[in-house]
């Protein structure tokens, strides 16, 4: 199964967990292997005790990892904007800018957007 992993998954982060088990399984170091995978060692140690823990789950990311959106409570104020400025987001930008003093870029709207279905 790991095998499949490494070779199908279309995610980076599990295949390169996959390979570092398999290469693990195949007597390599934590030394050898953090060389191999231009990764920590601590990171391949994690890696290991979430495999004995969680096995095949602990290949993904978790959830939550990343920048959060500044956006977060503002969807109604800015659904209500698309509505006025006839979904001009330069407009909704400048609006959001003046109004709440944050500042982003376009395509962070437009992944916002996205994400919350607006």
């Amino acid at each position: 199964m790991l095998t499949q992993i490494h070779k199908n998954s279309a995610n980076e982060t599990s295949r390169k967990r996959s390979n570092c088990l398999l290469l693990s399984h195949q007597k390599y170091t934590i030394i050898e292997l953090s060389k191999l995978l231009d990764t920590s060692r601590r990171s391949i140690e994690r890696w290991f005790n979430s495999w004995e823990e969680n096995k095949y789950d602990s290949l993904k990311i978790a959830k939550g990892r990343g920048v959060k959106t500044k956006l977060k409570g503002l969807e109604k104020e800015i659904a209500k904007e698309l509505e006025h400025h006839s979904k001009n987001l330069k407009n909704v930008l400048e609006y959001i800018e003046k109004e709440h003093s944050i500042k982003f870029c376009k395509k962070t709207l437009q992944n916002f957007l996205k994400d919350t279905g607006l």
